[in-house]
């Protein structure tokens, strides 16, 4: 899907894609994955804690892809939770009400992910990420439909 995004040239003018997309890569909830890294407890709040009492719970990948990424390879060890991509959107396209303006999860989010972007940069061209199999398996793929989690 990012290679399709990323090589695109069938919009603005044939330019593609590329130069004014982001691209949010990530896992629902913590999905099994282990860290070694506990869960933060964050003491005398209570901004980050839902319905169940939960404080921000296991870590979870995220992976952003943008021609305004400060470097190949970043890593951002800011604490980030699902909410600051939507704080990401309300501040990349100015959404009316500003930060929190969507609902909990923005509101009580801490980064809005900016660290991700540097958009005083010139857009840096797209790289094809290696593929063991060609997008058109995936499209045409021979064999029945399986749900994601089957294992």
């Amino acid at each position: 899907m990012v290679n399709a995004i990323g090589n695109s040239t069938t919009c603005d003018n044939n330019t593609g894609y590329w130069n004014d997309t982001a691209i949010f890569i990530t896992w629902d909830d913590w999905g099994g994955w282990y860290d070694h890294v506990p869960p933060v407890i964050l003491k005398n709040t209570t901004k980050y804690q839902d319905q169940y009492g939960y404080e921000l719970g296991f870590r979870v990948p995220l992976v952003v892809v943008s021609a305004y990424s400060p470097q190949t390879g970043y890593v951002n060890n800011e604490l980030n939770d699902f909410g600051s991509i939507l704080r990401a959107i309300e501040g990349i396209f100015n959404l009316p009400g500003g930060e929190g303006a969507l609902n909990f999860a923005d509101a009580r989010a801490k980064t809005d992910l900016s660290n991700f972007f540097n958009f005083n940069q010139a857009p840096t061209p797209y790289t094809t990420i290696p593929a063991s199999l060609p997008a058109d398996y995936f499209v045409n793929f021979p064999g029945p439909p399986e749900a994601p989690d089957n294992d």
